[in-house]
């Protein structure tokens, strides 16, 4: 009961409050004001001046992880590059060394000739030898080669280890093998009839490049 009469005692008093004589007011409500006030003002200021700061902190926070990922990246390719050049440089001294293998438009003639000795020195009798027109590719030409060959099976074997030691590229593709008929005769094992395509490759100048690049320019 007396609680109940201390309270409406509080009531009537905050009621009777002088907003422009804070200075008259109950001990009590003075404090009261005072904690009040307070709790706004840290309310506010967390409000206005921490919580963003801790948004910026936040954002510094994820910036910095970012930059950090990003440094151990290009760390590690800085890291990697001494050995891309040493990859380049092996990839180009070897792209040399495929070019070297070329040959230029006034060797072709002697690699043809080498191919023709080539079938010569493994003893196969020659039914066709026919130099294809080139065909032109993004800095080479290519030369195909119709053939047809007769002999045995180890010539043969023979003709193939020879083209592979040349010392100009040439491939061997479209091979065909079947054993020699001769008129009404049955076919002769012993002897084997080869139909394949040889190509050769020839590196193109730098005006023999320039005009195979023209008409895709003009398309």
């Amino acid at each position: 009961m007396n609680a109940n009469i201390d309270l409406r005692q509080y009531i009537d008093q905050l009621r009777r409050l002088d907003p422009n004589n804070p200075g008259g007011w109950p001990r009590w409500a003075q404090a009261l004001a005072i904690v009040l006030l307070c709790a706004i003002v840290i309310f506010l200021g967390y409000r206005f001046l921490i919580q963003p700061k801790r948004e910026e902190l936040e954002q510094a926070k994820q910036e910095e992880t970012r930059l950090r990922s990003e440094f151990e990246t290009k760390q590690k390719k800085v890291a990697a590059l001494d050995a891309y050049r040493a990859q380049l440089e092996e990839m180009q001294q070897s792209f040399g060394a495929m070019l070297r293998q070329l040959p230029n438009k006034s060797e072709v003639a002697n690699l043809l000739n080498d191919i023709s000795q080539t079938r010569v020195a493994a003893a196969l009798e020659e039914e066709l030898f026919q130099p294809q027109g080139e065909q032109n590719k993004d800095f080479y030409a290519e030369l195909p080669i119709n053939m047809q060959m007769v002999g045995g099976y180890h010539q043969m074997g023979a003709f193939v280890s020879g083209i592979a030691s040349l010392p100009r590229i040439v491939t061997l593709s479209n091979v065909q093998l079947a054993p020699l008929k001769g008129g009404n005769q049955p076919a002769d094992s012993s002897k084997l009839r080869m139909t394949v395509t040889a190509r050769t490759y020839r590196y193109l100048d730098a005006d023999e490049q320039a005009a195979a690049a023209a008409p895709k320019k003009g398309k």
